[in-house]
């Protein structure tokens, strides 16, 4: 070791632990005067062999603010709080191939524990060496794979009120996403929920394509924010190693709802719509953190955003809007007539399309969706039998590709490979002036 390393192994190193106690519960969080620590760390709560784990949300010269990562019911005042070790990095490797973890990386698929490869720091800094691989990335919905395509490393969000089809959708995609490794990491999900997106995608990919991570609705705050730094640190694991990886993250509402929790505690005042401000610093942090790395692999991110209403007008919809590279847009009306999946055509776009079609897909892309959009305009003229024959030629033809335009769109059954797509797609629009 050289001299200058031998300071620095020196100068960092703890040499005692630091400690502190309990001075104050609340219901969801307790107040310490110790021990020395940041904000982020991971602290262990009282005696040995029955500690509880709380993190660090805020600090001063007087006092730390924690948030329990479970049950507090047990804590008193005057409690020992120890920095704890154990869990400033989080678990990757191999070893996470085809396993359900939670946000500690401990397995819940009933499996035997995981053994680590190597180790991520919990807080990672955003590269700025980010991407787009101009390559098609197959979903095997034809709608998305010719209208709003995804390329390697694209960040795209799924928007929908409640009960639209997010989940269903992203289910139908986990499944069919041609892609080297899928990680799913559900937040704030219900655990019949997760145990059943689980089975469904063990049995319909291969047996090391990828790993889900779950921090369920019963969970605290910091557990699933977690949860969502341990799913990065998976998929940025097999990227480095230049590998192509899928991540699904549902949702980002419920994400957004728990950094607010933190932020609350913390001590921020509730700014937009009540959100406050740590969650408009930390979802750009999350997204940019997807993205190709040239010369290594990938990581195609796909959202789920649960809005408010309809509209797609709330707060956390329109920033994920501004940081995405496209998003899709469930209608609520196109659900209720049984059109699955339910995607608002006009509502949706790709950003990269343009890198990874070719100029005739472009076309073809653009005819429909401009067909979509005459006949939805002229609707109401055309259901009512106000519309005549001939009176516009561009209504006329939307009216004649409009069968052909509803047989592309609803996708329910089966997976359609990029070629059949395209050729769907043509066969669509051809012939569009025939009555």
């Amino acid at each position: 070791m050289t001299h200058g390393a031998l300071l620095q192994s020196i100068a960092t190193a703890q040499w005692a632990d630091f400690t502190g106690e309990v001075t104050a519960i609340g219901q969801k969080s307790f107040r310490a005067n110790g021990p020395y620590c940041k904000v982020g760390d991971i602290c262990e709560v009282g005696p040995a062999g029955g500690r509880a784990l709380a993190e660090v949300v805020a600090v001063d010269q007087k006092r730390v603010d924690l948030v329990p990562l479970g049950p507090t019911s047990h804590l008193r005042v005057g409690e020992t709080v120890f920095l704890s070790h154990r869990f400033c990095d989080l678990a990757v490797g191999d070893g996470f191939a085809s396993r359900a973890v939670d946000a500690f990386g401990t397995p819940i698929d009933g499996g035997a524990p995981i053994v680590q490869s190597s180790a991520l720091p919990a807080q990672t800094q955003t590269s700025m060496m980010k991407t787009i691989v101009p390559k098609r990335v197959e979903t095997g919905i034809r709608a998305i794979d010719t209208l709003f395509p995804l390329a390697q490393g694209q960040r795209i969000g799924v928007f929908a009120a409640s009960g639209v089809g997010k989940t269903t959708l992203v289910e139908q995609l986990s499944r069919r996403v041609s892609c080297d490794k899928v990680v799913l990491c559900l937040i704030g999900e219900r655990c019949r929920e997760v145990e059943r997106l689980w089975n469904l995608h063990t049995s319909s990919r291969g047996s090391a394509s990828g790993s889900l991570v779950a921090a369920t609705s019963d969970e605290s705050a910091s557990v699933q924010i977690r949860a969502m730094r341990q799913a990065l640190a998976i998929c940025e694991h097999w990227r480095d190693r230049g590998e192509h990886v899928v991540l699904f993250v549902d949702s980002v509402t419920r994400l957004a709802l728990a950094l607010r929790d933190i932020g609350l505690t913390a001590g921020e005042p509730p700014a937009l719509r009540s959100y406050t401000p740590n969650v408009f610093t930390a979802l750009p942090e999350f997204v940019e953190r997807c993205g190709a790395i040239s010369g290594k692999g990938s990581i195609t991110a796909i959202f789920t955003v649960l809005s408010e209403t309809d509209e797609v007008d709330d707060p956390i919809a329109e920033t994920m809007r501004s940081l995405l590279d496209g998003h899709i847009v469930l209608s609520r009306k196109l659900a209720e007539r049984g059109h699955y999946p339910a995607i608002d055509v006009r509502a949706s776009i790709s950003r990269v399309a343009d890198q990874v079609l070719d100029a005739s897909a472009q076309e073809l892309a653009q005819k429909l969706k401009s067909s979509v959009a005459v006949y939805e305009d002229a609707r109401a003229m055309i259901e009512s039998g106000l519309y005549q024959s001939g009176a516009t030629a561009d209504v006329d033809e939307a009216i004649a590709l409009w069968p052909k335009i509803q047989n592309f769109l609803i996708h329910a059954n089966g997976a359609a490979t990029l070629d059949a797509s395209d050729r769907a797609l043509r066969e669509c629009l051809s012939n569009g002036g025939e009555r």
